[in-house]
């Protein structure tokens, strides 16, 4: 009788198998979960280290044109000048002069 009440279930699961959808929703993804992550944070990653690039280059062409001297002490540099002063127009400047001097 055992065996009967087997073979019974093993058809009934059979044919459950076979009228049951083939994915559902939260049943298998087919994303590289993984992989995205990992693109998300480098292309943050990428954009964090840009910003940070171009805020150095502005910096450094500041400070080469001499356009942060402080005025009383000409030997000095303002330092609240050369945190809110923008060398260049654009911030891709920055970055396209950072990017192709790179060793000078």
């Amino acid at each position: 009788m055992t065996q009967d009440k087997q073979e019974k279930q093993k058809t009934l699961m059979s044919m459950y198998r076979e009228t049951r959808p083939r994915e559902f929703i939260g049943e298998k993804s087919t994303t590289n979960h993984l992989a995205w992550s990992l693109l998300v944070v480098l292309v943050a990653l990428a954009f964090w280290l840009a910003l940070a690039l171009a805020a150095a280059e502005n910096q450094r062409y500041a400070l080469q044109t001499k356009a942060c001297q402080d005025r009383v002490f000409p030997t000095e540099i303002d330092t609240a000048c050369l945190k809110q002063i923008r060398s260049r127009e654009h911030s891709w400047q920055h970055i396209g002069h950072a990017l192709v001097h790179l060793g000078s």
